[in-house]
Parts: C-alpha cells; sequence; structure tokens
C-alpha cells in the first residue's frame, strides 16, 4: 500500500479485502469491521460466543487475503508455556541445544478456549500480545509484525475453565459479542458450506498492512474528541463526578488509561475504514460498549439486579454529550 494513497484508495483496499472474506464467511459484518479495527490499531481481540459461528474461519480467511501466516492453538488444562512460545530441546547427534520456536509466531494467532489454560499459560500469552516478543533460554525472538491474536470464550461452558483475571483481560483491545446469524444467513451458511467451496484470493501482503498501519496514526483527533474519551472512561471510575450516582453502588472498579487510548487508537482505525483521515464522534461511541464491557467490574449488586456491563456503558453514553461534529473545513483540512 502506498503511503500516499488517498482516504478513499484506502477504503476501496479495504472493500475489496472485506470482499474476498466474505466469499467465504456469511454475515458477521459487525465482526468483521472490529477484526479489521483491532488490525489496523494494532490491537487484540477477545470474542465471546457458542461454537460454530465462524470465528476461525474468519481470521484463516483473514490470514489468506494477507497472504500472512496463521496459526490456531485449543487451549486444554494440560497446556504448558512451552507449548505456546517454544522451547529448547538436546540435540543428540551434535551433542547442544537447538531453539524450537512456538506457535504464536505467526501474524494472525487463534487462542481458542483461553480459558480452558490455567493461569501461567494465559499468562505467557498475554506477554506475547504485549511485549510482542518471547525470550527463551536468555535469547529474544521477536514475533511476526503485524501481529494480532484473537482469543475466544464459550459463554456457555464453566467446567474445567480459569476465568481471566481483570489485569490480563485489560490488554485486549475489545471484547466483542459474536451472536447467531439469522435464519437467512444461515440458510446462505447451508448452501455454501455444502456447496463448491469458495478459495478467497490474495488481495495484500503483510507488508502493505504494516504501511496501512502507518497511515493509521496519522488519522487526525480533534483535542474534543480525545477530552470526550477521557470523559466516559472517567464515568466508569466516579460515576457521582459525572453526574451518574446511582451508578456508583453497581461499580467496584471502572476501566484503566488503557481503555481510553484504545477509544483513540479504535477510532482511527474505523475512521480509516470508513474512507476518512479524521476521527467524529460516532467513532468513538460505536466502540465504546467494545473496548469498555470487559473492562467493567461490576458489584454483587449490580449482578443481583441483572445489569450487564453493556447497560452501564449505555448509561453512560447517553449521559454525556458528545461534541459537535467537526465543520465541514476542518475536516478538508484534517484530511
Amino acid at each position: 500500500m502506498n503511503p500516499q494513497y488517498t482516504a478513499a484508495d484506502t477504503a476501496a483496499w479495504m472493500e475489496q479485502l472485506l470482499y474476498e472474506v466474505k466469499r467465504v464467511v456469511v454475515g458477521q459484518d459487525r465482526f468483521l469491521e472490529r477484526v479489521m479495527v483491532a488490525l489496523l490499531a494494532q490491537g487484540h481481540l477477545l470474542v465471546e460466543g457458542v461454537p460454530g459461528l465462524a470465528k476461525t474461519l474468519t481470521i484463516k480467511t483473514l490470514a489468506q487475503t494477507l497472504q500472512g501466516s496463521f496459526r490456531r492453538i485449543q487451549f486444554t488444562p494440560d497446556l504448558v508455556p512451552a507449548d505456546l512460545v517454544g522451547t529448547r530441546i538436546w540435540n543428540q547427534k551434535s551433542g547442544d541445544f537447538s531453539t524450537v520456536l512456538g506457535p504464536v509466531f505467526a501474524n494472525l494467532l487463534l487462542a481458542d478456549e483461553i480459558n480452558r489454560a490455567p493461569a501461567k499459560v494465559q499468562s505467557a500469552l498475554l506477554e506475547v500480545m504485549q511485549e510482542r516478543q518471547v525470550t527463551i533460554a536468555g535469547e529474544t525472538h521477536r514475533v511476526p509484525s503485524p501481529f494480532l491474536v484473537m482469543a475466544t470464550q464459550n459463554p456457555i461452558e464453566t467446567e474445567g475453565t480459569y476465568p481471566l483475571p481483570e489485569a490480563q483481560v485489560d490488554r485486549f483491545l475489545m471484547k466483542v459479542l459474536v451472536d447467531y446469524p439469522s435464519d437467512e444467513e444461515e440458510l446462505a451458511i447451508v448452501m455454501r458450506v455444502t456447496g463448491p467451496p469458495a478459495t478467497p484470493q490474495a488481495v495484500a501482503t503483510t507488508d502493505q498492512l504494516a504501511a496501512l498501519q502507518a497511515q493509521c496514526r496519522d488519522v487526525y483527533v480533534d483535542p474534543a474528541l480525545m477530552q470526550y474519551a477521557v470523559r466516559l472512561v472517567s464515568a466508569t471510575r466516579r460515576p457521582a463526578q459525572a453526574g451518574l450516582k446511582d451508578l456508583e453502588p453497581l461499580l467496584n472498579a471502572g476501566a484503566s488509561p488503557r481503555a481510553t487510548i484504545g477509544l483513540v487508537e479504535g477510532a482511527r482505525a474505523l475512521a480509516l475504514l470508513r474512507g476518512r483521515r479524521y476521527c467524529l464522534p460516532d467513532d468513538l461511541t460505536d466502540l465504546a460498549p467494545d473496548v469498555l464491557r470487559h473492562r467493567l467490574i461490576l458489584s454483587y449488586q449490580a449482578l443481583a439486579d441483572g445489569r450487564s456491563a453493556d447497560d452501564l456503558v449505555t448509561r453512560i453514553l447517553a449521559h454525556i454529550p458528545a461534541p459537535p461534529r467537526p465543520l465541514e473545513h476542518d475536516s478538508t483540512l484534517a484530511a
């Protein structure tokens, strides 16, 4: 991707990429958009949905269209950190140790049912996500770039699972909820799966994606929008100061500064995906539930009342007004 391409050219390229993915994956438009936002913002996704909703198929197909490497790790209770990051193996013929790198060394990594592995394994993966490197026997190995981890959780099974600690969940840019397809989409799924297989075409390279990620950092964010992101996140920590005193007994802890950073970076990626070089308030409000829902720790009262994190985020968005959309001449200058 040429860094001098216009926003319209970038949007057309992204549309072509999504078109190739949707030749294989039916529906899930919002999920696909969030995956692309995570790719551009260089973040990671935590996906919650029942089995069979094309989570694995989506990221595998995306890797094919980007000509990137793809790995899938099935997390189980007997997994150890070396199964992820790699280890040193004794070579009897040569009489020395050799390093064998683990499956985390891929552009797109699917961590399937991450909550089935013990805390030590979860920490090993999350360290790679944060540092983007692995140290084995004192030697540092960097993972490929771009690097995206999509971790999945099954919401209906709790037996034999290890819930992710809040400090580890905070390292995910977004938590996306994937729901069942509609009847029309399910019919299309059955017809497509039982018919001739569709093969997505490669439309880009990982180098082009890296250039696009660099462009994403140049998307203009007005200081008023950054202040709006700060106010949204601050309202999750001190609801009474934001005029939402009734939410205070429902929250044990609010979102960290990573949420504010995630809102701004995600809004930049979403704006670029929509063909703009400047952010609008709609970009932040669209992403707010996905960025905040896994970072809020609800109180026992909230759980007893059947309140969800999404309910509280909706209240906060409704109460705190978004800044006005930028004037047309400001938008032109930002583009």
